[in-house]
């Protein structure tokens, strides 16, 4: 698993069937990278939900959520209309799991992506990182003060 410090490697993919989002676009803004096993399984749905109830705390520290998993572009389409999500879902399919396996997170066994969480600042550096058991819901606490971290690390 990539740790802080570490520039996040860039990619490009699908949000949707006719759209893909480049992680370069977010420059200037702090990004938050959500990998979760699957779309439609319990704790990812309780995960996901919960960035979406506190996404304008999110937008209140300058940050984007995005999160990523192996499944296609049509089924994260589904998942996010079906669960009302504010930001992002990408499909990391085709090459299946080749960004999880650029952050050191995809679970060969299981041919998904490890439940795993980054920050990272306004440049691309990952501030923050954190492994969590696959059926273990992280919560926000720990990035949200990493983000507060950074917020105070900027005001020094």
């Amino acid at each position: 698993m990539l740790q802080p410090g570490t520039v996040a490697p860039a990619f490009s993919l699908y949000e949707s069937p006719a759209t893909k989002v480049n992680l370069l676009s977010f420059r200037g803004k702090r990004v938050v990278l959500v990998f979760y096993p699957a779309d439609w399984s319990p704790v990812c749905g309780d995960q996901l939900v919960l960035y979406n109830e506190i996404y304008d705390l999110f937008n209140s520290h300058n940050t984007e959520v995005i999160g990523i998993s192996v499944d296609g572009k049509w089924c994260h389409a589904s998942f996010r209309e079906e669960r009302n999500l504010s930001f992002p879902l990408l499909a990391d399919f085709e090459p299946k799991g080749n960004v999880a396996k650029a952050y050191g997170v995809y679970n060969e066994n299981d041919g998904e992506c490890e439940r795993a969480l980054f920050v990272l600042d306004e440049d691309g550096i990952i501030r923050w990182s954190f492994l969590s058991d696959p059926g273990i819901n992280p919560g926000a606490e720990g990035i949200l003060q990493a983000l507060e971290n950074l917020d105070k690390n900027q005001r020094s």
